[in-house]
C-alpha cells in the first residue's frame, strides 16, 4: 500500500503539464492573448511577434518554484536571454484567496523587485483562461514559442524534479536548450517533457 501512495505521489508530481488540446500541442499555433502586467498595462502576446517567446508558469507560493527563484536560476536564465532578444513572459494563474495570488499589479511588481528579476512582464491570469487555453498544470511550468508563433517546446523547466537547489547544477535545462537550437536555426531535440512541480492554483 506504501509503494502504491508513493508511485501515485510521483505520477502526480510528474504529471504532463498541458492539456490535451489542439491549441497547447507542439507545432500548433500559440493561443493569443491579453493580461495585465505588474505595470498596470495590458500586454498581448502578437505585441511579440517575430521574437522567441518563453511563457514561465509562476506561484510565489511554490517551492519548486522558490528552488528556481531563491536560487538566481530562474533570473539567469531571464537575464540572459532577454538580453538576446527573447521575450521572457512570467504567467500567474492562481485564482483569488489562492496560493500563489497576487492582489494586483503593484504586488506583482513587489515580486518581481524582491526577486531582482529579469522578465520581459510578469502577467496576471486571476481567472485562468490562459493558464487553460494552453492547458497549464503546474509551477513552474515552461512553452517556449518559435518566431513564426508556434510552440515549439513544453513541459519542465529542466529534468531534476526536486526542490534542492544543489540538483540545479547537474541539470539538463529543456528551455535554454530549445532557445539556443532555435537561435542556431535548428529544430528543437527535445520539444516536449513531463513538467514537474505544484499544482497551478485555479
Amino acid at each position: 500500500m506504501k509503494k502504491l501512495l508513493i508511485a501515485a505521489g510521483f505520477v502526480a508530481l510528474l504529471a504532463l503539464p498541458f492539456a490535451a488540446s489542439a491549441a497547447a500541442m507542439v507545432g500548433a499555433p500559440a493561443p493569443d492573448f491579453s493580461l495585465m502586467s505588474s505595470t498596470g498595462k495590458a500586454v498581448e502576446l502578437k505585441d511579440y511577434s517575430g521574437k522567441l517567446v518563453v511563457l514561465e508558469w509562476t506561484n510565489q507560493g511554490c517551492p519548486f518554484v522558490h528552488k528556481h527563484y531563491d536560487s538566481g536560476n530562474m533570473q539567469k536564465l531571464q537575464r540572459e536571454y532577454t538580453a538576446k532578444g527573447v521575450a521572457w513572459l512570467t504567467i500567474s494563474s492562481s485564482a483569488k484567496g489562492k496560493e500563489g495570488y497576487f492582489a494586483g499589479p503593484a504586488d506583482a511588481q513587489a515580486f518581481i523587485d524582491k526577486n531582482h528579476a529579469f522578465m520581459t512582464a510578469l502577467l496576471l491570469d486571476p481567472q485562468g483562461k490562459v493558464g487553460r487555453a494552453y492547458g497549464a498544470k503546474t509551477t513552474p511550468a515552461m512553452v517556449v514559442l518559435a518566431k513564426d508563433g508556434t510552440i515549439a517546446y513544453k513541459g519542465a523547466i529542466d529534468d531534476k524534479p526536486s526542490t534542492d537547489q544543489a540538483d540545479i547544477a547537474g541539470a539538463h535545462n529543456y528551455v535554454a536548450a530549445a532557445l539556443d537550437e532555435l537561435m542556431a536555426g535548428k529544430p528543437v531535440s527535445v520539444p516536449q517533457t513531463r513538467s514537474y512541480g505544484c499544482s497551478v492554483k485555479y
